[in-house]
């Protein structure tokens, strides 16, 4: 069995409906089972971020997902992160998660473990691509091997129809005002991504 960890951080919901979609797309892959976790809040975002209804409602429907451990990352042979773009790169939520993690960086204990990222922004050209390319940097200092979302299994990324997704990264658009929500193109991405992410961790457990 490998094991699949599917760990985000979403204040609005688009990054935990893309999670879901991967998680999805892991379920796919025989021999492989999956845990979907989430990044924990700032006390201080949360009591400036509960004035808005959408955060509000978009945190109830989270409410059941319990929050990610280091443990959890220890125990995973592949993690895919929902990251999502805060100017151009990883929020500090994220950051503090890594940050936190010096111990199994230290170990190697996640060296050897396939990786990958999904990331959403207000607009295509709010940060998705740079988002997913920064995020790389960490994650190469755990050891852990990239995994991308190729042309060949994804031609949604060939349309230019204002959705996510790219190379580096399954990504969604949430508009302006954060109210467009991943469309069906996007999380088949994102599911595509779960499944290839699944199906090198199994390939790599116990060969690396």
């Amino acid at each position: 069995m490998a094991n699949i960890l599917v760990v985000y951080y979403s204040s609005y919901g688009h990054i935990y409906e893309m999670a879901l979609a991967a998680s999805e797309g892991v379920k796919q892959v025989d021999g492989t089972e999956v845990k979907v976790v989430k990044v924990p809040e700032f006390e201080v975002t949360k009591q400036y971020m509960s004035q808005q209804d959408a955060y509000v409602k978009a945190q109830e429907a989270q409410a059941d997902i319990p929050e990610v451990t280091l443990d959890d990352l220890k125990w995973a042979d592949g993690i895919v992160w929902g990251i999502p773009t805060r100017y151009g790169m990883m929020p500090a939520q994220i950051k503090q998660l890594l940050d936190s993690a010096g111990g199994l960086w230290a170990n190697g204990d996640l060296e050897g473990k396939a990786t990958a990222v999904i990331t959403s922004s207000n607009t295509i050209h709010g940060g998705q691509e740079s988002t997913a390319i920064t995020s790389f940097v960490p994650l190469m200092h755990f050891g852990m091997i990239y995994v991308g979302l190729p042309y060949g299994e994804n031609p949604e990324q060939m349309t230019a129809d204002g959705i996510g997704g790219s190379p580096y990264a399954a990504s969604t658009v949430a508009g302006a005002d954060g109210s467009k929500q991943p469309v069906d193109a996007e999380k088949k991405m994102a599911s595509r991504l779960g499944a290839r992410v699944a199906r090198v961790a199994k390939a790599l457990k116990g060969n690396i």
